[in-house]
């Protein structure tokens, strides 16, 4: 963790506003608005660090994120770069951003309860702007027998909703659903017709191969 020579997100912002710089009504309006974001943000007024700081402080209270989407939310601010790079910095330094973490909790999340497979899984984290080899290593711990035995449990479920549906209808929209998810044609095509053969033997889908 980081230590000496460098104070916590660095106090040492820029002091004070200037006085005969924000003459005028706009300039006030602006000045003011400034200081009360900061305020808000639980820092001083034209002191960027201590409100990107209490930005992402904040953003990190309700869940985790990656570095990219803390990056993303203080551009929108309009934080500067500057100060952006040093709390991001700092808090990746104490451990309150780690992508490789967030990665791992999200592959463990996202396809248990939702089943999705290794592409959208992959798809998701990049999005995030989690690194690609950091997203890949995450995915890692998905295999092949993972993914089936989840495709199997989504047209199971979805099937249940299907009977009254034609083998091919049902066919098709299982197999749409399960793209949707990332997973490959062959394997959605063996699992739906799997199911639905599981599902004939049951005389839900009295057609069916």
């Amino acid at each position: 963790m980081g230590s000496s020579g460098r104070s916590s997100f660095g106090e040492g912002g820029r002091s004070g506003g200037s006085g005969s710089g924000a003459r005028g009504a706009g300039g006030r309006s602006s000045s003011r608005r400034r200081g009360g974001d900061a305020a808000e943000e639980g820092g001083p007024p034209d002191d960027p660090v201590a409100v990107a700081r209490g930005i992402c402080l904040r953003a990190l209270t309700g869940a985790p994120k990656t570095r990219q989407q803390l990056a993303e939310l203080l551009a929108r601010k309009e934080i500067p770069e500057d100060a952006a790079a040093t709390v991001l910095d700092r808090l990746t330094e104490v451990g309150l951003i780690d992508d490789e973490a967030f990665a791992e909790a999200w592959v463990s999340s996202r396809q248990s309860g939702r089943g999705l497979a290794r592409r959208a899984l992959t798809s998701e984290l990049r999005a995030k702007g989690v690194d690609g080899e950091v997203a890949a290593q995450a995915v890692a711990v998905v295999d092949d027998e993972d993914e089936r035995a989840s495709a199997r449990e989504l047209v199971r479920r979805r099937a249940r909703s299907m009977q009254r549906l034609d083998q091919a209808t049902a066919t098709r929209r299982l197999m749409g659903m399960l793209a949707r998810k990332g997973y490959s044609g062959g394997m959605a095509a063996s699992v739906v017709r799997e199911v639905l053969g599981e599902a004939a033997d049951a005389e839900l889908y009295p057609d069916a191969d």
